[in-house]
């Protein structure tokens, strides 16, 4: 069972799961075992609870208050629009560990 579990909201779950195969390498590399995986926004209330933290794609942070304010404690946060635009998995994964202070 992976240490944590770390969930991606985008629009529809599909452009995001090129940044998630990068986020499992960079991973990989640190020598982190995550579960990481990507869903559409409106699967939210099925797969945030689960979550360690839950980073949201640039086309879907509008939605980051909301989500804060329904999540309290949980580390949420909008994944910067240079490291979502050039698919950095490193910097996604540095920015989640960071949230979950790992």
């Amino acid at each position: 069972m992976a240490d944590k579990i770390i969930v991606l909201f985008c629009a529809g779950g599909m452009s995001t799961s090129l940044l998630v195969n990068k986020m499992k390498e960079a991973a990989k590399v640190a020598g982190k075992d995550y579960e990481i995986h990507a869903h559409g926004l409106s699967e939210e209330e099925k797969y945030a609870p689960t979550a360690d933290v839950v980073l949201l794609g640039p086309q879907v942070r509008y939605a980051l208050k909301q989500l804060q304010d329904k999540y309290p404690g949980k580390p949420i946060d909008s994944i910067d629009m240079r490291t979502y635009g050039t698919m950095d998995g490193k910097g996604a994964i540095a920015q989640a560990r960071k949230l979950m202070n790992d």
